[in-house]
């Protein structure tokens, strides 16, 4: 994700589009973790039918919370273009996660 970091902002003079893909890098690493970690905790306390959903949405509002800020205080230019692709991703690994965790633990 790093790269499409650079990518979105190439248009800017460097160094801007190499700090926002080192940026994203470190990131994508970080999320995929805190991603994993949020929906595995809050799976084993939200009843069912509401583990179906909630898990996934709120750590995907905390990604795009620490995203953002991240991004606005290291001076990425593209801000919403440079998390648009990796939220979409981590939505959908985090979806699909707590899908596949919440069919073993369902009703």
């Amino acid at each position: 994700m790093g790269g499409w970091a650079v990518f979105v902002n190439r248009a800017h003079d460097m160094p801007r589009p190499a700090y926002a893909g080192l940026v994203q890098g470190a990131m994508s690493a970080c999320l995929t973790l805190f991603l994993k970690s949020v929906i595995d905790w809050l799976s084993r306390r939200i009843a069912y039918p509401t583990q179906l959903w909630a898990p996934p949405v709120i750590a995907c509002v905390g990604s795009a919370c620490l995203l953002l800020a991240i991004h606005a205080a290291s001076g990425t230019p593209e801000i919403w273009r440079t998390i648009a692709v990796p939220l979409l991703v981590s939505s959908s690994y985090a979806a699909l996660y707590n899908y596949s965790i919440s069919s073993r633990t369902g009703p």
